[in-house]
């Protein structure tokens, strides 16, 4: 994106330099959390620049003779070494069905091409046990002869805590002896009791059954452009470790993803964000086509904006902001076409607000890092979330925002900076109307001429100062203020007190300016917004 004007100051020292990681994609397995159930199911993600694909395992039919879509029914020959060649998991007792867990290579159930870790038995030699405990399933298996017909379907969301293993087959375990565990493996690869111990012929497939595989199969696309990311829970302050959910504009939900450990989800959350933000600055450009030099979109995009009175919950709830041109506008959807941003809920002139971080933070993800790695639970916070920032507007009006990560939080710093920067370079200079002792005056704040008072009506100039002149000021916190300047000549302090209607505005709009003449005159010194604050906040 292209602007015009001066350059911007620079980043702030000791701020993450890299921001965002590059666009990318990435293929991973991760863990699809049902908040209902409480259960979590595997799953395949996969992202590019502009979708994240939710993939879930299935097995289809890929030649032969098709049976029912989604059952299966298969005949295994027990055979004399390694029984029906498969271990089960599962049963009612534990609200689950019994799943196949375990299929041994070159064993009766492999050789049939047609069972699967993760198929569900239905029925055993056409007794339904789809609501049968562990025990009992286990008991038909092993009391059904030398020749056994099971129906399955594939479970597609298998609870985790069964632990299947995402492919087949896996290594051997003898649980067969003994009481078995709906939660272990239940070996069904010995022999069993059966009357007959003749060896019988393998359970090959022939040429007209069907063949099936286990694939990963695209389950649900969630489009990037303009989507959020959260890591709370909805309604709550609670975050959710290793974990987060991305909704997309049109109101389609990734679903909580869970990951197997931090840094795995942290380098999704980093990468998805990525994603999002470069799609975010291709919005930008295409907006800007439409837009005067003037009224360039310099930055937007989500946070989550804390509900104003909000009790001990510290709820919050999602705001789009965007930095255009002379304005900061906070709206609840993205504006997708000009005529939106008239729509916005607020709107406040740049120069006017107050730009915050919250306390201390960390570059990138290190806070969280340090919680996960060094157990720190607790933190002594104004907010609950870590990525905080205050805007504060005219009339005592606030807002307080909170970002995912650190890395997003330092953006927002250095964009409103070069707004505000670029704004206060195209205005040139701010009037407000005051009094003092009865009498309305004028207060220009100029960004080459610094501060001058003058009689409203006659427009004579009772004062003026540069902005090095200004060594502090003080307020009531309503609507007086007194600025104290140096006198060039006599190095004395001269006080000046004024009156305004929205005073807040104004020391604002003082603080900005002074940080943009900081900024112009030093390009490299970074830390003009600290300055602005110690002359104006200084008594």
């Amino acid at each position: 994106m292209s602007t015009e004007g001066p350059p911007p100051p620079a980043a702030p020292r000791g701020r993450p330099g890299c921001l965002l990681v590059p666009a990318r994609t990435k293929t991973a397995v991760a863990l699809l959390y049902d908040e209902e159930s409480e259960n979590a199911y595997d799953v395949r993600l996969k992202l590019t620049k502009e979708v994240l694909t939710i993939q879930k395992q299935d097995v289809i039919c890929v030649g032969g003779s098709h049976q029912d879509r989604n059952h299966r029914t298969v005949t295994l020959r027990r055979q004399a070494v390694g029984g029906l060649g498969l271990s089960i998991k599962g049963g009612s007792e534990h609200n689950v069905p019994v799943v196949i867990s375990k299929i041994f290579k070159d064993q009766a159930a492999d050789q049939t091409g047609m069972l699967f870790v993760g198929d569900a038995v239905l029925q055993v030699n056409g007794i339904n046990v789809e609501n049968a405990t562990h025990e009992e399933v286990v008991h038909l298996l092993r009391n059904a002869g030398n020749e056994v017909t099971i129906t399955v379907e594939y479970l597609r969301e298998a609870p985790a805590f069964l632990k299947l293993p995402l492919g087949s087959p896996g290594p051997s375990s003898d649980h067969s002896s003994g009481a078995s565990s709906p939660l272990f493996d239940s070996g069904l690869h010995l022999n069993g009791n059966s009357s007959n111990t003749a060896p019988s012929s393998p359970s090959s497939p022939i040429a007209k059954d069907p063949r099936y595989e286990k694939r990963w199969l695209d389950t649900l696309s969630v489009p990037l452009s303009m989507a959020r990311i959260s890591r709370y829970k909805a309604g709550a302050e609670k975050l959710r470790w290793n974990a987060f959910e991305v909704l997309a504009l049109d109101g389609v939900s990734s679903g909580i993803l869970r990951f197997y450990t931090a840094q795995d989800g942290a380098d999704w959350l980093r990468a998805v964000s990525a994603n999002i933000r470069e799609l975010t600055l291709q919005n930008m450009k295409m907006a800007n086509k439409c837009c005067s030099p003037s009224d360039q979109v310099v930055h937007m995009g989500w946070v989550n904006e804390k509900l104003q009175g909000a009790d001990s919950s510290q709820t919050f709830r999602p705001k789009f902001l965007a930095l255009k041109g002379p304005s900061f506008y906070v709206f609840s959807t993205p504006p997708v076409s000009t005529f939106d941003w008239v729509r916005a809920e607020r709107t406040y002139h740049l120069c006017e607000v107050l730009f915050k971080v919250h306390k201390f933070w960390l570059a990138e993800d290190c806070w969280l890092q340090a919680n996960l790695y060094l157990g720190l639970q607790d933190f002594d916070f104004e907010d609950q979330r870590p990525y905080c920032f205050s805007v504060m507007a005219g009339h005592g009006k606030s807002h307080v925002f909170n970002v995912e990560l650190g890395s997003e939080l330092a953006v927002w710093e250095k964009s409103f900076q070069r707004a505000t920067f670029m704004e206060v370079q195209r205005t040139g200079s701010r009037t407000y109307m005051c009094s003092w002792q009865g009498e309305m005056l004028c207060f220009t704040v100029d960004f080459a001429m610094g501060f001058t008072c003058f009689e409203s009506k006659t427009k004579n100039v009772l004062w003026r100062f540069k902005f090095s002149q200004l060594k502090g000021s003080s307020d009531d916190g309503k609507t007086r203020v007194k600025l104290l300047f140096q006198n060039l000549d006599t190095k004395q302090i001269e006080t000046k007190e004024l009156e305004f209607q929205d005073l807040t505005a104004v020391l604002h709009c003082v603080h900005s300016f002074i940080a943009a003449k900081v900024a112009s005159v030093d390009p490299g010194f970074v830390d003009s917004q600290s300055l602005a604050t110690k002359y104006m906040y200084s008594s």
